[in-house]
């Protein structure tokens, strides 16, 4: 194992600016899963005062999901050429003001173009922080960074069964959908006074921005034509592996209340606590999954080892989701569940870091659009699945046998295109 600790960890920094950013990416994206998992909250209220099918249902996520890929498809190139600072204001004001927009439509056909705006705006999130992490951070932090900006996610998901409830039983769920939203044009606002582009930025010493820029020799800067990256290695290997692994995150969030509910009879005012306790597992998943590559290259192993280290540890974690659907005891399911919900994000933590490793830094965005639309076509593939085989059989024991195994399949695909994670190439 060769050491991979570089001139960056031989500096000692004067400021951390480079974590305000991070937290602010933290924030953005504890917005995006509120927006995102408040309708798989809502869902039985929804279905009873609507009177929606499982397969409508169905449809709505079906349509969010769509926009999702062509979304992260265009948002892309576009972050690369335009920047993290302008391209993310305009997906948060897209996104939130199509999360408001949910609280003036009734019809299924309604709520999915809402969903079908929402998806695009929420497309650029994770493109724009994962470059910007890439902007911001030497190597060595990329994991720790992503997987606290990831733990956002988790943040989301644990507030939203919290918040929603209590707006939704006070103030109808109209308001759940308006208040929410309202959280982006906060955001937005913080981001455009503080943000600027690492050169530029006036509160970053010089120190810390050597420190950020250590790696930049072995890093080279080329664009890469955006039909040029559908033929590489990093690309591939990004997209099956989210093709793959996406649909199980994607399972949880709009899926887990109404499992929860049909499974153990919970419903809007009961499930929160072991929804916050799943997620607070996935919380530190998240942050653990990118701790223990980046800690592990800090003790001298490879980028390759440490990352397909840290892949497999959280595959393995997964394996026992399968046996929720088979036992009567919720606190069993819900360890069984969080343990999941935590490998899946300490997965994803590391995924974005593989491509900060093998992809230049100016085509890490159009790189995780590519990856995350094969996400959300496997995501499409799932909500037809899934609220078909709720409709003809009420069983969710066929989508966690795929859930169970998914990651170490994905991780085998990973390591024959991607044998030797190195430096990114141009």
């Amino acid at each position: 194992m060769g050491s991979q600790n570089g001139p960056a960890a031989m500096i000692r920094p004067k400021g951390n600016v480079r974590w305000i950013i991070c937290a602010l990416l933290f924030f953005a994206t504890t917005i995006n899963y509120i927006d995102r998992q408040i309708i798989g909250i809502l869902k039985p209220t929804l279905e009873q005062e609507l009177g929606w099918s499982e397969i409508d249902y169905g449809n709505i996520v079906f349509w969010f999901q769509a926009a999702y890929g062509l979304g992260l498809l265009a948002c892309g190139p576009l972050i690369d050429r335009l920047g993290t600072r302008a391209g993310y204001a305009a997906a948060i004001g897209l996104w939130s003001s199509a999360a408001m927009l949910h609280a003036f439509v009734r019809t299924p056909f309604g709520f999915s173009g809402a969903r079908f705006l929402l998806g695009l705006g929420e497309a650029a999130n994770f493109p724009a922080a994962i470059k910007t992490v890439a902007e911001w951070f030497p190597r060595q932090e990329r994991a720790l960074a992503a997987g606290i900006l990831n733990a956002g996610a988790n943040v989301g998901a644990i507030a939203t069964p919290i918040v929603v409830p209590l707006l939704t039983i006070y103030f109808g769920w109209e308001a759940a959908f308006l208040v929410t939203g309202m959280l982006g044009f906060v955001w937005l606002l913080a981001w455009l006074v503080f943000y600027r582009p690492l050169a530029s930025h006036p509160r970053v010493s010089e120190s810390e921005r050597a420190y950020i820029d250590a790696d930049a020799a072995a890093e080279p800067v080329v664009r890469v034509p955006w039909r040029r990256l559908f033929v590489q290695r990093p690309t591939w290997a990004f997209a099956i592996a989210k093709f793959l692994t996406d649909p199980v995150w994607y399972l949880f969030l709009f899926w887990l209340p109404d499992f929860l509910s049909k499974q153990y009879q919970l419903d809007l005012k009961t499930f929160g606590p072991p929804l916050i306790a799943v997620y607070l597992l996935a919380d530190a998943g998240s942050i653990g999954g990118g701790w223990l590559s980046s800690a592990l290259m800090k003790r001298g192993f490879s980028v390759n080892a440490a990352r397909k280290i840290a892949l497999l540890a959280c595959a393995l974690c997964v394996v026992p989701v399968l046996s929720a659907t088979g036992t009567s005891n919720l606190l069993a399911a819900v360890a069984v569940l969080g343990l999941a919900a935590a490998a899946h994000q300490g997965w994803s933590s590391n995924l974005y870091a593989v491509v900060s490793d093998t992809v230049p830094r100016s085509s890490v965005a159009s790189v995780m659009g590519i990856g995350g639309a094969a996400g959300a076509i496997g995501g499409m593939i799932m909500a037809q699945y899934v609220g078909h085989a709720l409709e003809s059989f009420g069983s969710y024991w066929p989508v966690f046998l795929w859930a169970s195994s998914a990651y170490l399949v994905a991780l085998g695909i990973l390591h024959l295109l991607l044998p030797r994670i190195g430096v990114a190439e141009a």
